[in-house]
């Protein structure tokens, strides 16, 4: 069976390893990526393809260089779609022009006689995010009528495109969000990272990581740590990140909010992009992973703690309510109550799991490698693919 695999030249920690489990199954992979991509070990495979129809993707580039190299992508694309014998498109994430992707692209490639899956990370995005439209809305329910299988990583992602999409519940197929065995790990113990980041041996780490964006809460996990910090001196925290795309105004007071007295030395900003080979070493530093969100669909952040056997303290928001078992992977509190987050935070670092240390993390990355491993996934994946 053969099967392209149309990445939008995103997500590696996600694309990549799908693409390499799905060769383990036996599958021929067409990995459709970009020139970073495609120096990725795992995709150093016999029966997966690297077609480059990316190439640089330099975010410094000029904008007549951007306009050239997106218009000679979709060029390329037509022309690949054309001649491919791959019978399955499994579309992961769009590209730059969602509208027509969701709309004529995907008219297209029915026409060219192919199959669509379609991986919806997030149902609605932009509803998660406060900007929704009827034009998205409308291009959203082609695109899930057009389409011949949806996965979606939650229940609660299933219901909205049955609810709201009028999608058949046939058509879609929960699978989980894999485990991010995509970035390296470290050798570091927790010592030695926290050496490297200015942090002392006894200090109480929070971790706030990712992008960074309304919809995440990071102002109300400030705002807990206001009411934390007099009362608990050790206490740290650690925001990795930079703004997604128009959040700026929403980061920016954060950010001089954090910079300032009275928050100023119980936090350690790293405002940008955070290279691969720096991840772990946060992780590694960290006692806990903190996930104030308001609303979500999945989370790499999650994905990412545990992988490293770290904790989470998460919002009853989305799936976060089935992924975090209080308790044993993290707790849990309410959603827009920085009372209740600071109750939460206070409530960790008294509790067994966090004194359990190294026996805790040893659990946590067990009951992850089993949940959400990709040999499972990709077995889910590929009887969708052999029906269609």
């Amino acid at each position: 069976m053969r099967v392209s695999l149309l990445t939008g030249a995103d997500d590696a920690t996600y694309a990549i390893p799908l693409a390499a489990s799905l060769a383990d199954q036996g599958i021929h992979v067409e990995f459709i990526g970009n020139d970073e991509m495609a120096t990725s070990s795992r995709l150093s495979r016999a029966n997966i393809h690297y077609v480059n129809l990316r190439g640089n993707q330099d975010p410094r580039a000029p904008i007549h260089t951007k306009i050239a190299r997106i218009l000679r992508y979709y060029r390329d694309l037509i022309r690949y779609t054309s001649r491919t014998d791959a019978r399955v498109f499994h579309i992961l994430w769009l590209n730059k022009f969602e509208l027509l992707d969701r709309t004529i692209l995907n008219v297209f490639y029915k026409l060219c006689g192919k199959r669509l899956v379609f991986t919806a990370h997030n149902v609605n995005a932009r509803k998660r995010d406060g900007n929704d439209t009827w034009v998205n809305r409308a291009t959203l329910r082609a695109m899930y009528w057009i389409v011949d299988h949806i996965f979606v990583h939650t229940d609660v992602s299933k219901d909205e495109l049955v609810r709201d999409f009028r999608v058949a519940p046939a058509k879609v197929t929960v699978i989980p969000f894999g485990l991010n065995i995509h970035v390296p790990d470290t050798p570091l113990t927790k010592g030695e990272a926290r050496t490297l980041l200015g942090l002392a041996p006894a200090d109480e780490v929070l971790l706030f990581f990712g992008q960074i964006a309304p919809y995440k809460g990071l102002d109300l996990l400030v705002d807990a740590l206001e009411m934390l910090a007099p009362h608990r001196l050790g206490c740290r925290l650690i925001v990795a990140g930079r703004a997604k795309a128009g959040a700026d105004p929403y980061w920016r007071p954060l950010k001089a909010r954090l910079e300032r007295a009275p928050l100023r030395p119980w936090t350690l900003v790293k405002d940008g992009f955070i290279p691969g080979d720096e991840v772990p070493i946060l992780f590694r530093a960290a006692d806990v992973l903190v996930l104030p969100y308001r609303a979500i669909y999945q989370s790499g952040p999650l994905s990412l703690a545990f992988r490293f056997g770290i904790p989470v303290i998460a919002t009853r928001v989305g799936s976060f309510g089935h992924d975090v078992v209080p308790g044993v992977t993290g707790l849990l509190c309410e959603p827009e109550d920085p009372r209740d987050l600071a109750r939460a935070i206070g409530e960790y670092f008294e509790s067994e799991l966090y004194r359990e240390g190294e026996q805790a993390s040893k659990r946590i990355r067990e009951i992850a490698s089993e949940k959400y491993s990709w040999e499972g996934i990709s077995r889910a994946i590929v009887e969708v693919y052999a029906k269609l």
